[in-house]
């Protein structure tokens, strides 16, 4: 039995060792350098990425409350090599940090929080795994303490989140109160389509929205990017973002099928307004991190037109997607984290002549612009097609010539940076900047990851296994 829980529990006890292991570390009288603690980190997260491919199980825990199997396993990996990149991108700055041991204290309670809340089978357990994932968060986005736009991020998001976070709970309550159980399993056989349920899901769907940035309810997105440190904004678009939609769609499909068709139509309506508003605000953009953040958002237009499918393809096309998403954003953030940190520059004109001075890095941030447009060959094209091919399965073709002619406008201003990066001229260019190893190692993941997910692998086939068990 103990060794069964332990196999279960796996992921979330190697994640709360390595808390421990840091508080520890802090508490001890003699301080380490910052470059030996993002060292040994940055290897402990290389051996947690490692332990999520063996020992895997598959069953339940705490009455039901708890489940794990292969597809969970695999989703808390493409979780946990985000959280690798993220840091291993984050080496110059964190190197610079006061607080390294309580930066990666708090990014892996809110990825021990991601891991509880995908595994939860029940509506109380994913509240928990919720509010661990999403309150540290809070203080990553005020990590840069002697800047006010941080200050004023970190507030914008935890008054976002504390509304969301009541929304939820408000729809919680009142399924709870129509059907008498939180339970996952339960909920599905016994929620009937009333006014007081249906209620409740709009509540619970108002709540998801929130935090995966879909208009209307991605205000705060922009500002807080924007203020955080780039390490956290890249965390947050990404594996945060990345998190949340697993649970969604999981939620969607397994709980909330008596109210298929109302929630396919507010899915649908949500779709596209948040590729039409993301692409309108992105082209307006001269802050880079401002431009990633309502890019981020028309991605999650696209993610879903997925979702809409309401199939197996639906949901592989979304699983599919955030792993090529994970490298495509990462790889553009990862160029803005580095030039930011060693050049102190943030502003689309201050990468005019930018191939001049630096053509490695201008190369990475291209080819991750052309996957995020879903330029072929690139991981994009292809994550985007079984998107679309995922809403077509619906026979909504409105849908469809809505997000290919919103494709179209963010073709422009992704080439619009491409151009700038190649052409203009720039009296002042960025100067040659020297990364470190750790910085070149997770540029080169993702580059390759954007290069060989989609053309030289079987990868979005091993996730419809996953779900479908053939």
């Amino acid at each position: 039995m103990a060794d069964n829980y332990l196999i279960l529990l796996k992921p979330e006890l190697v994640v709360t060792l390595l808390i421990f292991f840091l508080l520890f570390l802090k508490l001890k009288d003699r301080e380490w350098k910052n470059e030996t603690i993002v060292l040994v980190v940055n290897v402990l997260l290389t051996v947690n990425l490692a332990a999520g491919f063996v020992y895997n199980g598959e069953g339940m825990l705490f009455g039901n409350m708890f489940a794990t199997n292969p597809l969970l396993a695999f989703e808390k990996n493409i979780l946990s090599l985000g959280t690798l990149l993220v840091s291993l991108q984050s080496t110059d700055w964190l190197k610079r940090h006061k607080h390294v041991p309580e930066f990666y204290m708090l990014m892996l309670a809110t990825l021990l929080g991601m891991f509880t809340m995908l595994s939860s089978r029940n509506l109380l357990m994913f509240f928990v795994g919720l509010e661990l994932s999403t309150i540290p968060l809070a203080a990553l986005a005020n990590f840069d303490l002697e800047k006010r736009l941080s200050s004023e991020a970190a507030m914008k998001f935890i008054m976002s989140s504390a509304f969301s976070s009541g929304l939820l709970l408000f729809g919680i309550s009142l399924i709870y109160g129509a059907t008498g159980t939180l339970d996952f399993g339960t909920l599905g056989l016994t929620l009937a389509n009333n006014p007081l349920s249906l209620f409740g899901f709009i509540l619970l769907l108002s709540g998801f929205a929130f935090k995966i940035s879909v208009v209307p309810f991605h205000l705060w997105t922009a500002d807080v990017y924007e203020g955080a440190p780039i390490a956290v904004t890249a965390y947050l678009s990404v594996v945060s973002k990345g998190a949340i939609l697993f649970v969604f769609v999981s939620v969607l499909y397994t709980v909330f099928h008596v109210f298929d068709t109302a929630w396919y139509n507010m899915v649908f309506l949500l779709s596209v307004l948040t590729m039409l508003i993301g692409n309108l605000f992105a082209l307006r953009q001269t802050s880079m991190k401002r431009f990633l953040a309502f890019s981020s958002i028309a991605q999650v237009g696209f993610m879903l037109i997925g979702i809409s499918g309401q199939s197996p393809m639906g949901n592989t096309s979304l699983v599919y997607f955030v792993l090529v998403y994970l490298f495509s954003n990462l790889g553009a953030f990862g160029v803005v984290a580095v030039v930011s940190s060693l050049a102190g520059k943030e502003s689309l004109d201050d990468y005019k002549g930018f191939y001049r001075t630096n053509p490695a890095l201008c190369w990475v941030l291209t080819i991750s612009l052309f996957s995020l447009a879903g330029i072929p060959p690139t991981a994009g094209f292809f994550g985007k097609f079984f998107l679309l091919m995922a809403g077509a399965g619906k026979g909504n073709y409105v849908l469809i010539t809505i997000a290919a002619l919103n494709m179209v406008v963010s073709l422009f201003y992704y080439l619009k940076i491409v151009k700038t990066l190649f052409m203009d001229e720039n009296s002042d260019p960025v100067a040659r900047i020297s990364t470190g190893l750790s910085s070149r190692i997770a540029l080169t993941v993702c580059v390759g990851g954007v290069l060989i997910t989609g053309v030289a692998s079987g990868a979005y086939q091993y996730i419809f296994s996953l779900i479908t068990g053939r």
